[in-house]
């Protein structure tokens, strides 16, 4: 089975920018749910279908595979709930950990969540100065949440 551990949290400040290179990506739901959500993202010229189960703490189960490209792009085009999450996502290495930075544009502008996947829930890992405040039990902050909910209106 897949199995998805990710702790998030806010971003404060900009320190993070730092030699961040950044990869942009559409994504859209075609089922939202309490038994799980499942999601089409275009990133590049890759597209990848996930299936994501409830979460229980910051684990979930998560199944991912890859899809043509054309498909993706006519789901998100005429299946997926509107609106369709865009982001920009930066890999920042810190400490010998791999954070991911999400900055979200269009209906979730200003929205800035940091994530980092880890091996067991109890693992521990530095912060980087610019983390703010942990939002892993938080729904709000599921992108699932943002599409039905936009940041901007909050």
């Amino acid at each position: 089975m897949g199995t998805e551990i990710e702790r998030k949290f806010l971003v404060s400040g900009d320190g993070w920018r730092d030699g961040a290179s950044g990869s942009t990506y559409r994504q859209g739901y075609l089922s939202l749910g309490p038994a799980g959500t499942v999601r089409v993202r275009v990133g590049g010229d890759k597209a990848r279908l996930t299936i994501k189960g409830p979460s229980h703490g910051a684990t979930r189960a998560e199944y991912e595979y890859p899809i043509p490209l054309a498909d993706a792009e006519e789901m998100l085009a005429t299946l997926c709930i509107r609106p369709v999450i865009q982001k920009t996502r930066y890999r920042i290495e810190h400490q010998g950990f791999t954070w991911e930075v999400d900055e979200f544009a269009a209906e979730n502008a200003g929205l800035l969540l940091a994530e980092i996947e880890l091996q067991h829930e109890e693992e521990t890992f530095p912060l980087p100065d610019w983390i703010g405040e942990e939002v892993t039990g938080d729904p709000r902050y599921f992108n699932s949440y943002l599409v039905q909910h936009p940041y901007t209106q909050w």
